[in-house]
């Protein structure tokens, strides 16, 4: 007679759903585990795709043309320059409201210099005023930054307190400086630092910077691949890297095609063809603007920033400051000095751009920098840097510059008003600190 098993046999049956995982699930999990994304940052790639297709039908076909977008790139720029230092700010559990209002007073301060301090003495448009502008207002915004870096980390009164002093201090100043006036124009050579029809690299040399791109980030990957093998970590599969040595060098010079496909309007076109003996076709000439320069300052100060605070010490110390400062001041990290150093970078990165903002407007009133602070927090935020500190990223802010500046630059396209743009923004800032918090308390439990 046969045995049978009646456990086997009298056990009910699991469902088919909960039995067998969710492929499609499945599938994206391993995919992100294979190329190493996060999470956040790959929710942030789909709702800025979201954002870009549902504006560009929204729009009628113009959100995702080459002008739009290199204009998009231009304004992003201002506010990804200081988005990269709010994060060290914020991993290291503080807070600088006052950036907004700082930057309108270094403009300010660097409009009057080549407007009217320096001209009065030496005349306009002298060769070195740009430079010794760039650095004065460089050099304005770290000592701003150092005081009250200082006033937080030495006397302990608290970053949100001291930071909307400034803001109050610089706004007032700005106004004194002002007098009601628009100061302008800007010398001739500070305003290529902000783009428009001279400011920019043209396409030959966008695409030379393109192909170094592409080329940079394939060796890093290589490298990356090769030091993880020789210490024995943990490395991607070896196809996933392929794809990522592919589709780097692929969206690099996608978009400086599309930067490219942006052409000079015709006089100034003719401009720029007599300026370099050209002959002027029957059917014209398409001059393509290329990457702007503010673009290219804000990707320079973006790589700086991550070599700084993924390769060197300074960087290791503002996260480990971060996540336990206790932990980090009995280990012997000076956190005090290193709180008020990363206000002094913050101060830095305001003033540098201060120089880009009043360079492409060509002038500087009291009102620069309204509420700019408020779309730089935004975009560290939902970016990926939390506001309980020791978490965020370089990139991720960047990403988050952009998707701000997307949607403020969608707005305007589909004429939705002023104020329902700050409510928007509003509704956003609170969406990510939710985000953010959601995210912190499933680490912990």
């Amino acid at each position: 007679m046969a045995v049978t098993d009646d456990k086997t046999s009298t056990s009910p049956s699991l469902p088919a759903e909960e039995s067998q995982p969710d492929g499609f699930r499945e599938l994206v999990r391993r995919g992100m585990s294979s190329f190493e994304i996060d999470t956040r940052m790959f929710g942030m790639f789909l709702a800025l795709v979201i954002i870009w297709v549902g504006f560009h039908f929204w729009t009628g076909g113009t959100f995702l043309t080459p002008r739009n977008l290199w204009f998009l790139t231009l304004q992003t720029s201002i506010v990804a320059i200081m988005a990269t230092g709010m994060v060290l700010v914020i991993v290291t559990r503080n807070i600088d409201l006052s950036i907004g209002s700082m930057l309108g007073f270094i403009g300010m301060f660097m409009a009057l210099m080549q407007a009217e301090w320096l001209p009065s003495i030496f005349g306009f448009d002298v060769w070195w005023t740009w430079i010794v502008v760039l650095l004065a207002g460089l050099a304005l915004g770290a000592v701003l930054g150092l005081i009250q870096g200082a006033v937080v980390a030495y006397i302990g009164v608290p970053s949100f307190i001291v930071t909307l002093g400034g803001l109050l201090i610089c706004r007032g100043l700005s106004w004194v400086m002002a007098r009601g006036r628009t100061i302008a124009p800007m010398d001739s050579t500070f305003q290529l630092l902000g783009g428009g029809a001279r400011g920019t690299v043209g396409g030959t040399v966008s695409w030379i910077i393109g192909i170094v791109a592409s080329l940079a980030i394939v060796l890093m990957l290589i490298s990356r691949r090769r030091n993880r093998l020789k210490f024995g970590f943990r490395v991607r599969p070896f196809w996933a890297d392929v794809v990522l040595m592919v589709l780097g060098p692929v969206l690099v010079l996608g978009t400086v095609w599309i930067l490219n496909q942006y052409y000079m309007p015709e006089g100034i076109a003719m401009e720029y063809a007599t300026a370099r003996g050209l002959e002027w076709p029957p059917g014209g000439l398409d001059v393509p603007f290329g990457i702007a320069n503010p673009v290219l300052i804000a990707i320079g100060t973006a790589i700086v920033m991550t070599f700084v605070a993924t390769r060197r010490r300074f960087g290791r110390y503002v996260y480990s400051i971060g996540g336990n400062p206790e932990a980090a001041q009995l280990s012997g990290i000076r956190t005090k000095r290193m709180v008020m150093l990363t206000f002094m970078v913050m101060g830095i990165l305001v003033g540098l751009a201060a120089a880009v903002q009043i360079a492409r407007l060509n002038s500087a009133t009291a009102g620069l920098g309204t509420l700019q602070e408020l779309y730089v927090i935004a975009a560290a935020v939902i970016g990926g840097t939390s506001l309980g500190g020791g978490v965020g990223t370089i990139f991720g802010a960047v990403l988050g510059a952009l998707f701000m500046q997307s949607l403020q630059s969608g707005m305007v396209l589909v004429g939705i008003e002023t104020a329902m743009q700050d409510v928007v923004v509003g509704i956003v800032l609170i969406a990510a600190v939710a985000v953010d918090v959601t995210f912190r308390k499933r680490r912990t439990t």
